[in-house]
């Protein structure tokens, strides 16, 4: 294994340069291999930590073997042996020359529970990242045949980790992350999304009594923005006790501002004016598009504040607990959406054979025309 402070060595200068935490494994096991007593000094700290896998191996090793007599120690290499002997089989690169250079290159071994320390919080830091990147996989898998769900239980395990991760690192001020965010990744606008959206407004459009129960569905869950703001035209005449047909919301769109070049009083009748099936169907699957990209979303910001090495454990449990708690207002209302219907109790229960009492049967838009 090359010496780690000589980048040329081997001819193996165009490999990017080793992390920091790389340094803190090496002083860290360049201390426990001259003073093995600092083993119950370090607090918990396991070989899967490392992020060296060598160096895992290594510890493992020391971990696995018994502790030598002190003042055998100083004088006989039979420790060392032993463990280069019980940590080769898992990592056969280990040399005696290794270990020489790990102890040589610890700056003070009496900072062991230092180095013991900036390993934990780089290993959070990586555990942290992993569970944002399975949370952006599952909710990217489209072959999960309940991706929803199976996003929602990927949020909860990310949270669950957050709550662990809390109580392992002290607070401190300044515990918001300075990290730079890039933008959002762009929604999809494929055809199953836009069909799903545009025959969500024809139904609410035709059904404006189904619609107006639809309070768990806003604008921003919407992928498209014209389809954001015509959701916003029915739900403002809904608020205002207005008529709702096709016209009446076009009219509206109008007082909006949203008939422009590309969007035509034709074109915008167009989308509203022929409904399918039910508007809460629709809107059920427009949410759960939205939590899924709210989902990749929230997960590609915690990613950000884990490549950023500035970051500290707790910064990146403030930072990306605040991440998650934007997915938790959306999760909510696709629960909302997803609930089943609360059964009716025996006092309310109907005679199956009494006429129901409710709205009038509904026409559609082309028996409407032909009634003019």
């Amino acid at each position: 294994m090359p010496h780690p402070s000589d980048p040329f060595e081997d001819d193996l200068d165009d490999l990017p340069p080793p992390p920091a935490v790389h340094y803190a494994e090496q002083a860290l096991l360049g201390a426990l291999l001259l003073d093995p007593h600092r083993l119950s000094e370090i607090g918990a700290l396991e070989a899967d930590h490392f992020d060296n896998h060598a160096h895992g191996a290594l510890f493992r090793a020391m971990l696995e073997t018994p502790a030598p007599d002190p003042e055998q120690h100083r004088d006989s290499p039979a420790w060392l042996n032993a463990v280069l002997d019980a940590a080769r089989p898992n990592a056969p690169g280990l040399t005696a020359s290794y270990l020489h250079t790990v102890i040589q290159v610890c700056p003070w071994p009496q900072h062991a529970i230092s180095y013991a320390r900036m390993i934990r919080a780089d290993h959070a830091r990586r555990s942290l990242r992993m569970h944002a990147e399975r949370l952006a996989q599952t909710a990217s898998d489209i072959t999960l045949p309940h991706r929803a769900a199976a996003t929602v239980h990927q949020a909860d395990a990310l949270a669950r980790f957050l709550d662990d991760l809390s109580g392992r690192f002290a607070p401190h001020p300044g515990s918001l992350p300075r990290t730079p965010l890039q933008p959002a990744p762009p929604r999809d606008v494929g055809e199953d999304a836009l069909d799903d959206e545009r025959f969500l407004l024809a139904s609410a459009t035709a059904h404006p009594a189904e619609a107006k129960n639809m309070r768990w569905l806003v604008a921003e869950d919407f992928a498209v923005p014209l389809h954001a703001a015509v959701w916003q035209c029915l739900t403002a005449l809904t608020h205002r006790g207005d008529p709702i047909d096709p016209v009446t919301v076009l009219w509206e769109a109008q007082h909006r501002g949203l008939l422009a070049h590309d969007v035509t009083p034709a074109s915008l009748l167009a989308l509203v004016e022929t409904p399918v099936g039910s508007p809460e169907h629709w809107g059920e699957k427009v949410v759960q598009r939205a939590l899924l990209a709210r989902a990749q979303a929230v997960a590609a910001r915690i990613t950000a504040y884990t490549d950023d090495p500035a970051n500290s454990p707790h910064q990146l449990v403030t930072g990306s607990r605040r991440a998650l708690a934007d997915l938790t207002a959306l999760r909510t209302r696709w629960q909302h959406t997803t609930a089943p219907a609360t059964p009716a109790s025996p006092r309310t229960a109907r005679n199956p054979s009494a006429p129901r009492a409710g709205p009038p049967p509904r026409v559609t838009a082309p028996a409407a025309r032909a009634a003019r």
